[in-house]
């Protein structure tokens, strides 16, 4: 019989017994990524000061953190020519020193904790933006620049002024939460295209929220290649607390992006979730539960890479929160992927009328009818179906077909570059080789763009509105087309036109310094 001891050495290796630093690897279903810089806990904690944020190598004891996004460089254009990078009660340009003629903080003594994680095979990536960020680009000219400097100062290039000193992060995230993403696409591919001659692999992830599509990262995600998309399923009506309602929960829709709109077909889809109830203002669940839907989506979708959580202070005071859904993600496989078969749902059949909650297959997936609907089952952020699973066989017709056209230009431009407070000024001649893709899907028509929620009352069948007036209705914005009373938006009168779905939630309880 084993010993006590011997058992939770047995069932918990991840948390006790550190083995072997494997390297990282973005195609396994398991992976679990944990924002940390800043101190969610303490922010919402004042006086549990003995839990505040630790260094970060605090969190890389063991193997359930696989992915840590340093949050946040939340200033792209400070002082000096530099960004800012602001890391609460660990590092920030308060508290700590600057460099020369900038507010970059000098956090040079975090590049031996960096190097620890790394050593242990995991990725430590550099997050750009936050809730409180509003950083745009007046160019892509300006993008790629800000892309030199990114790469230079945090990356694979070298700069006298790199706030981490000797440690070179494993990539870049976007959590671009205000601004739009005009010109991002520019940023990614300028570096990707340092990317491809580096001497080792560097990843660029996103932080989209719920609502498809995401109103600042959309067009981006588009446009440009990403390794995966951490979902931000919490503070936003298709968060993890409304799980169970089709019309809310849609995992689905970006499995489908994912694997057929998507310029990287293998890119990885993470549940995004609060690490603790007070690290964001809904979308909290317990583990248990987390760790079932977990398992589910990981046999359901394709797409799916693992969880992300946010942050890593609110995880470990949480009862190790972190740890628990990595355990469920272990025993749930990290890889390999059986498509289930189509059979386990009626074909979808034209002209019947399907009350909400049936469920049929079509077109390579498993629908569940969000009301009463006779249309046709379609990849539509507002229609009347959600995907809930993957399928294969029983019948079923192949998922819709993509259309793609890439053409490829090539461009020599020489540009010279001064980073201001450095001590280098570089000219250089590069050829840059663009290739862009175009996918045409006949089944998913343009979805509303989607509109500012704050402050718009929901809609009551007992008011009468005047045309123009706005309400909220199953997380979309509506406008009224004339006066309508008891009429029920996206009804059978039609007086409501859809706006789209509610775009203005933030990832909660964001703080760039800990005060």
């Amino acid at each position: 019989m084993l010993s006590f001891f011997t058992v939770i050495l047995y069932c918990l290796p991840g948390l006790l017994l550190s083995g072997h630093a494997a390297a990282y690897d973005n195609t396994r279903y398991d992976n679990l990524v944990v924002y940390w810089g800043q101190n969610s806990y303490g922010a919402t904690h004042s006086s549990d000061t003995a839990n505040f944020q630790q260094t970060i190598s605090y969190y890389c004891q063991d193997n359930s953190i696989d992915v840590l996004p340093v949050a946040f460089l939340n200033v792209f254009f400070g002082p000096g020519g530099l960004p800012e990078v602001n890391l609460a009660n660990i590092c920030n340009s308060s508290d700590d020193p600057v460099f020369a003629g900038s507010s970059l903080p000098n956090c040079g003594f975090l590049a031996s904790s960096i190097q620890a994680c790394q050593a242990k095979g995991k990725i430590v990536t550099l997050s750009l933006g936050g809730a409180s960020g509003n950083n745009v680009f007046s160019s892509d000219a300006q993008a790629q620049s800000f892309a030199d400097q990114i790469w230079n100062l945090f990356l694979g290039g070298s700069s006298s002024t790199r706030p981490f000193g000797t440690a070179v992060l494993d990539g870049v995230d976007l959590d671009i939460e205000g601004g739009g993403s005009s010109s991002f696409p520019a940023f990614v591919n300028q570096l990707r295209s340092h990317f491809s001659g580096a001497s080792k692999k560097y990843y660029i992830s996103a932080a989209p929220q719920c609502p498809y599509p995401d109103a600042n990262l959309g067009a981006v995600l588009n446009a440009a290649s990403f390794d995966a998309v951490y979902v931000q399923f919490y503070n936003n009506y298709c968060g993890l607390q409304n799980y169970n309602q089709p019309s809310a929960w849609n995992f689905g829709i970006w499995d489908y992006w994912a694997r057929y709109v998507s310029p990287n077909p293998n890119v990885k889809i993470f549940i995004g979730a609060p690490a603790s109830s007070t690290a964001a203002g809904g979308g909290y669940v317990d583990a248990g539960t987390l760790g079932g839907y977990a398992k589910t989506i990981r046999n359901s979708f394709p797409s799916f890479g693992g969880v992300m959580l946010w942050d890593a202070s609110q995880a470990y005071v949480n009862g190790r929160y972190d740890a628990a859904i990595k355990g469920s993600l272990t025993a749930a496989g990290g890889t390999g992927f059986t498509y289930p078969s189509c059979s386990t749902a009626p074909a979808w059949v034209s002209g019947t009328q399907y009350a909400g909650g049936s469920k049929v297959s079509y077109q390579g997936f498993i629908w569940e009818a969000e009301y009463s609907a006779s249309d046709a089952p379609a990849h539509n952020p507002t229609g009347d179906w959600t995907e809930i699973s993957v399928c294969s066989g029983g019948g079923s017709a192949p998922p819709p077909t993509s259309t793609t056209t890439s053409t490829t230009t090539t461009h020599s431009t020489t540009t010279t570059s001064t980073t201001h407070s450095t001590t280098t000024t570089t000219s250089k001649t590069t050829s840059t080789t663009t290739t862009s893709k175009s996918t045409t899907t006949s089944s998913s028509p343009t979805p509303p763009a989607g509109g500012n929620c704050a402050g718009v009352a929901a809609w009551s069948s007992a008011v009468a509105y005047t045309g123009g007036s706005e309400v909220t209705y199953n997380g979309h914005l509506w406008t009224a087309k004339y006066w309508s009373e008891a009429d029920v938006p996206g009804g059978a009168a039609g007086d409501w036109t859809d706006d789209g779905p509610c775009t203005t939630s933030k990832r909660g309880f964001r703080f760039n310094r800990m005060f």
